[in-house]
């Protein structure tokens, strides 16, 4: 018999390196694929989540009003020492461009970034410009000096130069209620304009205590649809749901309505004899609570029954059957369980909380408004998009701050549990 021909060293390595080789191109057609997939997601995420919040971050430093209409005057204003009066040559080249930016009708922008540190700037501004003449009365300091005053102080000129700086913190130093001084210092604004920073509190508080009562409210509820049979689970699972399928602006003026004082809830409890006069429901804080934990309850509710729909009734059923009473056993094998799904619909709620809007504005009254509100305003109204973005931008900075806290704590508290 003639024996069986082994395969040569080289023919093993030879099949070897073709399976690698394939093996490797079908690992990276798999990762291309996935890659492929995904591709929109990350697409979209850039576009309408990314790119508005970098805007968003670039608006509340943007301080391109003077540097785009007076290019040299902020030019020469960089290169000055700040010290007292700037040069005749800053004094030249600032009438110079003032001149053609009105001819050119350019300068409401500049206007509007001086007046936001000296308030009648504007007026000064657009006076200097009318009544400028064609050559100097001796040097253009005399004849700035000369058609308004405020060219003389170094008040003036201290803003001036920190407006030809290309970015600024002056927008976020409003938003936490601080300023520069003449020297540069970052001090504190007058008493009574120091606003901002109470409206941060306001905001956090009326989204802890909504988070609380959702927390509250929501815990039980979904600890009974947990524990109900599925159909009868599915059935009430729509209730629940039910409010995401009608608008938010109907739903708080339906509360507007309920919450009246010639409304259904203060004519049953005067009907009931609770009360004796109307109570004042709406237009307050109290109508801000209401409204919000309805519309913000479900967002609690789900992400407490996912959790609580995957716990075994078992562990419970063995810690009473071991000597616990029930809520012994709630406490110390339940509860604990639920911390994922605590978290979550408490950071998911308290995250949509700080950023409302309709709600607080058509149900609470004027010491009940959030940030939100004033984004607005600065947004629509003074179009002051730089104060608008810096509110914007500290608010997303303090909800990342306590994120971080939250997973912090979560980390830890997931780490002692394992």
């Amino acid at each position: 018999m003639t024996a069986p021909t082994v395969p040569r060293d080289s023919s093993l390595q030879a099949s070897s390196g073709g399976l690698k080789a394939e093996l490797r191109r079908t690992q990276r057609r798999r990762k291309l694929e996935a890659v492929a997939l995904v591709a929109p997601l990350f697409l979209f995420l850039a576009v309408f989540f990314l790119a508005p919040i970098a805007a968003m971050l670039f608006r509340s430093l943007d301080n391109s009003e003077l540097p785009s209409a007076m290019p040299r005057t902020a030019e020469v204003l960089r290169a000055w020492d700040g010290a007292g009066l700037p040069p005749e040559p800053v004094f030249a080249t600032f009438a110079s461009e003032l001149a053609a930016g009105q001819k050119a009708r350019n300068l409401a922008g500049v206007a509007k970034r001086l007046t936001y540190e000296l308030p009648n700037m504007r007026s000064a501004l657009f006076a200097t410009a009318r009544a400028l003449p064609e050559q100097p009365d001796g040097t253009w300091q005399k004849t700035l000096t000369g058609a308004n005053a405020v060219w003389g102080e170094p008040a003036t000129w201290a803003v001036m130069r920190r407006a030809a700086a290309p970015f600024t913190p002056l927008y976020l130093l409003a938003a936490v209620d601080r300023e520069m001084d003449a020297n540069g210092n970052i001090v504190s604004v007058a008493p009574d304009r120091a606003i901002y920073v109470d409206i941060f509190i306001r905001t956090f508080w009326i989204a802890i205590v909504v988070t609380v009562v959702c927390l509250f409210l929501g815990y039980p509820l979904a600890y009974k649809l947990a524990s109900l049979p599925p159909r009868i689970a599915n059935l009430l699972m729509i209730l629940v749901l039910l409010p995401f399928w009608t608008s938010i602006l109907v739903r708080t003026g339906a509360w507007v309505v309920l919450l009246q004082r010639e409304g259904p809830i203060n004519e049953t409890l005067q009907t009931l004899g609770l009360i004796t006069e109307p109570l004042q429901l709406v237009y307050n804080r109290v109508g801000v609570y209401v409204a919000m934990v309805h519309i913000l309850l479900p967002f609690m509710i789900l992400p407490l029954y996912s959790v609580m729909k995957g716990i075994s009734p078992a562990y419970v059923r063995a810690a009473t059957s071991l000597g616990a009473t029930p809520f012994t056993a709630f406490r110390r094998v339940y509860l604990p369980q639920t911390v994922p799904g605590i978290g979550a619909g408490g950071l998911l709620v308290f995250i949509l909380g700080v950023g409302y809007y309709i709600t607080p504005a058509l149900v609470g009254g004027a010491g009940d408004q959030m940030v939100s509100y004033f984004v607005a305003f600065f947004t629509n109204q003074t179009i002051n998009w730089g104060m608008a973005a810096a509110l914007g931008s500290v608010l997303l900075v303090a909800t990342l701050v306590l994120y971080w806290i939250y997973a912090k704590l979560v980390g830890v508290d997931g780490m002692k549990m394992g």
